[in-house]
């Protein structure tokens, strides 16, 4: 879509359409999740919605519990992202003509598979068919203590970078129906060490890494050479491809030390990297053309 507006872009200008009006707002539209006063004293709700496209996110050959484990799981990593835990869902599920009854039986015990994983519950939602390609938009909701949420514009000059996992080859590999929201780690990082500025990382390092030094009104250094990146992916890959569904996050540089130590014995089986760091505003180093997934450019 040559000459198309991006993503970015287009998100900027409908944000300047919907100013945010109520003082119960924690936090709206450019971070993970929109973040709301809660029912419960010094609670905040948080509010995630995410949809999945056949031929885009997912193809006809994949097994439906894998695609329903995908909708699903998309927004519990958002969720993590922000430190919170989810809590409950509504889903919308337009089938194509052709898809029967029991595939979307496949679809929902995915679904339920990933409530039974994470600790919510589906509650309702709404069924419709398309002549065009499948859809299924997941709207979440999750919560979290207001001390530990973190946003993704908070971050500041000299913090650490970090990633966790492994990033790259996630489609060919197949990890895009299988990955594993980072909710434990995340809530253990909100409430131990409280990361400045969090997201998961969907549409690739090379986008991601923009958007949250951006948010936070900061540049950044990345060290190519310190990006973990899994068997058989190239460093390209690792900075494009996303569906990673990894956390970024950025810690204040006192932390670090500390951060990684405590880090290999509480996840001695999940990969911390630090991989660069924040820096002042204007500078925007080691993606070299590298450029990530954009939904309206891509």
């Amino acid at each position: 879509m040559k000459g198309s507006t991006g993503e970015d872009d287009l998100v900027a200008r409908l944000r300047r359409l919907l100013p945010a009006t109520s003082n119960a707002v924690h936090a709206g539209i450019g971070d993970d999740c929109a973040a709301v006063a809660g029912g419960k004293r010094g609670i905040l709700s948080l509010l995630k919605t995410d949809c999945v496209v056949e031929g885009r996110h997912f193809s006809a050959r994949d097994a439906a519990p894998a695609v329903g484990w995908k909708a699903a799981c998309r927004a519990v990593s958002d969720i993590a992202a922000c430190g919170g835990a989810p809590r409950f869902a509504l889903v919308t599920c337009v089938v194509r003509r052709g898809q029967s009854g029991r595939w979307l039986e496949g679809l929902y015990r995915g679904l339920s598979r990933a409530g039974r994983t994470y600790g919510f519950e589906i509650v309702g939602g709404e069924l419709a068919r398309t002549e065009g390609p499948a859809m299924i938009s997941v709207a979440m909701t999750g919560e979290v203590p207001r001390r530990n949420f973190v946003p993704r514009g908070g971050g500041r000059p000299e913090d650490v970078l970090y990633i966790t996992g492994v990033l790259g080859g996630s489609m060919r590999s197949g990890w895009h129906l299988r990955f594993t929201p980072r909710v434990h780690e995340a809530g253990w990082l909100a409430e131990n060490f409280r990361p400045r500025a969090m997201m998961d990382v969907s549409d690739g390092l090379a986008a991601d890494l923009p958007r949250l030094a951006a948010a936070s009104d900061t540049g950044f250094v990345l060290d190519p050479s310190c990006l973990p990146r899994r068997r058989g992916a190239s460093l390209q890959q690792a900075l494009e491809d996303g569906e990673d569904f990894e956390l970024l996050f950025a810690v204040a540089s006192g932390r670090a030390a500390r951060l990684e130590a405590a880090w290999g014995k509480k996840f001695p089986r999940l990969k911390l990297s630090r991989i660069g760091r924040l820096v002042p505003r204007g500078t925007a180093e080691g993606l070299g053309l590298a450029n990530g997934f954009d939904h309206f450019t891509t």
